[in-house]
């Protein structure tokens, strides 16, 4: 028989999930990871599902300084194109904003996507559903950490290309997510963007159709 959780256990997922954050340096304490952690970390990644059941998630962990400095200096080529990209207001608050937690975060993690060289079961008509699932890795990692009170903030504003190099990747390897993971004095009460009125949380209204679109309700 199948194991049988009880609604106090649906509940505690629940609010695991609505209490997760991206977390930033500026709240990464410098507490180290031991390896069992990051191993719990690394087991819920791999526990989740993968088209055609192909795994493709590869992990690269890092705890050098060096290496992180290289990653980091990545990241200020980076965002200072992703701050051209604003104006006004926005750009202002996008300037007074810590975006990563390279370098204050006890361990980085970088998580790659490897392509199959053989046709993969469910994949022959979405060819991004690799992809994907190593998004379903992450995730899983991710609220895992939360419940074990351990901070994870993903980084996207880093040259993919610059970071395997870096990191000596193999060619056909592709960089999906780039994790800054170590434990926090607090998480914020709601998402740090949000708090900020970066952009406003939509409702399930907004975004949950019922059957399918109506055409005569689309934007343009």
């Amino acid at each position: 028989m199948s194991h049988q959780f009880s609604e106090n256990d649906s509940l505690l997922l629940a609010e695991i999930i609505r209490l997760r954050r991206d977390v930033r340096g500026t709240r990464f304490l410098s507490s180290p990871i031991d390896d069992n952690t990051l191993d719990k970390l690394l087991e819920a990644a791999i526990n989740a599902p993968s088209v055609g059941y192909s795994q493709p998630w590869q992990f690269v962990v890092i705890r050098e300084d060096g290496v992180k400095q290289q990653v980091h200096h990545s990241f200020i080529k980076e965002n200072a194109v992703g701050a051209e990209q604003f104006s006004g207001e926005k750009q202002r608050l996008y300037q007074n904003l810590k975006l990563e937690g390279i370098l204050e975060a006890p361990v980085n993690l970088a998580v790659f996507y490897q392509p199959q060289a053989k046709p993969v079961l469910g994949q022959t008509s979405m060819a991004d559903m690799g992809r994907f699932s190593v998004v379903c890795a992450i995730q899983n990692l991710w609220l895992m950490a939360r419940s074990l009170n351990i901070g994870v903030g993903w980084v996207s504003i880093i040259d993919p290309e610059s970071v395997k190099k870096i990191l000596n990747a193999p060619q056909d390897a592709e960089l999906i997510g780039y994790l800054c993971i170590g434990y926090v004095e607090d998480f914020l009460a709601e998402p740090e963007l949000k708090a900020l009125g970066w952009e406003k949380q939509k409702t399930m209204s907004e975004v949950i159709i019922k059957e399918r679109f109506d055409s005569t309700n689309q934007e343009k």
